[in-house]
């Protein structure tokens, strides 16, 4: 018996090393990290350079109370971070993990409402489906069923807007009017709150989990940042997943050319070698809060000298070995070999992503986009399937959570043409294994 109990009442088998794309058991069981564990080994594991640089934090210290002492490795990392964001954002607060960083934006846009004397400013508007962190406040702006029904009376309710699925909507996602369209519903929704209400607008700029991979529509981003100054709305970025090169970008923003008032970061930031996450917000918002007693929020490791030291080998090596440009450029060859699964397996109903960012979605009708059954449980079994191939892919379910079934396939930025192969080929035979259990219950259903 496990003590730990977050995997559930199944066990799986333990692990005993990882280098680089690949990941060993203790039978000696290889697998490929299709996923980068959940899209955050980025440069892949145990980097040599990276664990050389987090031993000579270690020799000096390994933990200083930010509230005690500054430290070299944080205030490095922040000014590394700074030169990396657009104009004026420049001031970094340091975190744990995605959830906290989400949390500290929340944060920091109410506090700077009531810094500038707009107090009635509260709302953070989010998208619905949407995923931003399984904290309180991070469930309120999520927007995803499973995970958010069961603490709805412990949560302050935040408005919603529809996610841009244009594929879903029959809406042609290269029409700047698609774009127009979905972003007019944020205008709509910020006027019926009262825009002096609503303090924020908080948006992953490619689809995590919650919509697999999704790609805004022509005109999407842009109008959004419009809307927002024109209602003196603040735009927080979730980069949590797309940061750090992920989408061929430092971030996933620099494809539209958006501007953020605050950028939201983990993940691919500290790689796995350490939790770390950050917040970098525009100057303009800080210093009123600071000039109003300072920011009231904080967490115990914000700006670990050993988890800073992780973060700073991690943009070394993302410089160093040019992963941005792999990443756009093994991505554009992984999206053209899923299409090609898509032509072979008639249960994959949609491909997209950006980077290596990729999804695909299963259906049961192509033209229709109709959903498999839910009761299948299509999108976990497939998941099973590439597992028992040695193969490691990560899914949900793309409608809110209750159904429909993608599959993310984002392995870390350091893939090779060799790796691929082995992604689609591992990938072919789970999804030919799937259609072949799924074909009893389809015929009859």
């Amino acid at each position: 018996m496990s003590h730990l109990f977050y995997q559930g009442r199944g066990r799986k088998p333990v692990l005993e090393q990882a280098r680089g794309v690949y990941i060993w058991d203790k039978d000696g069981r290889r697998y490929l990290d299709g996923s980068s564990g959940a899209m955050v080994c980025n440069i892949g594991h145990s980097n040599p350079n990276v664990l050389a640089a987090m031993q000579r934090q270690m020799e000096k210290a390994t933990f200083g109370y930010r509230l005690h002492f500054e430290t070299e490795a944080s205030e490095t990392l922040a000014s590394r971070l700074a030169a990396l964001m657009p104009e004026g954002l420049s001031r970094v607060f340091f975190v744990s993990g995605g959830s906290e960083a989400v949390e500290s934006a929340m944060k920091l846009a109410r506090q700077h409402a009531l810094a500038t004397g707009q107090g009635g400013r509260w709302k953070v508007i989010s998208r619905a489906p949407s995923y931003h962190g399984c904290t309180l406040g991070a469930l309120a702006v999520t927007s995803y069923t499973p995970l958010t029904a069961p603490f709805a009376p412990m949560m302050q309710a935040m408005p919603k807007v529809p996610a841009p699925r244009a594929y879903l909507d029959g809406l042609d996602p290269d029409d700047p009017e698609t774009g127009r369209h979905y972003a007019d519903l944020l205008d709509a929704a910020i006027l019926a709150e009262g825009p002096e209400t609503v303090a924020a607008f908080i948006v992953e700029p490619v689809g995590g989990a919650s919509t697999g991979a999704l790609v805004p529509p022509a005109g999407y981003m842009e109008r959004i940042r419009e809307i927002c100054d024109r209602h003196g709305v603040l735009l927080i970025l979730d980069e949590v997943m797309t940061g750090a090169g992920r989408t061929g970008r430092f971030l996933a923003a620099e494809h539209w050319g958006t501007r953020p008032d605050i950028v939201v970061m983990s993940k691919g930031l500290g790689a796995g070698y350490a939790p770390l996450g950050a917040m970098i917000a525009h100057e303009r918002l800080v210093e009123p809060v600071l000039d109003a007693g300072g920011f009231a929020h904080g967490f115990t490791y914000a700006g670990n000298p050993l988890a800073c030291a992780a973060g700073l080998g991690v943009l070394d090596e993302i410089a160093r070995q040019n992963l941005c440009a792999n990443a756009e450029t093994m991505g554009e060859a992984l999206i053209a070999r899923l299409h090609g699964l898509m032509q072979k397996h008639e249960l994959i109903g949609d491909v997209r992503g950006k980077g290596l960012l990729t999804a695909f979605e299963l259906m049961a009708d192509r033209a229709t986009k109709a959903p498999l059954p839910a009761h299948l449980n299509a999108h976990q079994r497939l998941v099973d399937l590439a597992y028992e191939r040695g193969l490691i892919v990560y899914s949900r379910r793309t409608r809110d959570g209750t159904e429909g079934d993608h599959i993310l396939v984002c392995p870390p930025l350091i893939l090779e043409p060799a790796h691929l192969d082995e992604i689609v080929e591992g990938l072919d035979a789970a999804l030919a294994a799937l259609a072949d259990e799924l074909a009893p219950a389809l015929r009859t259903g």
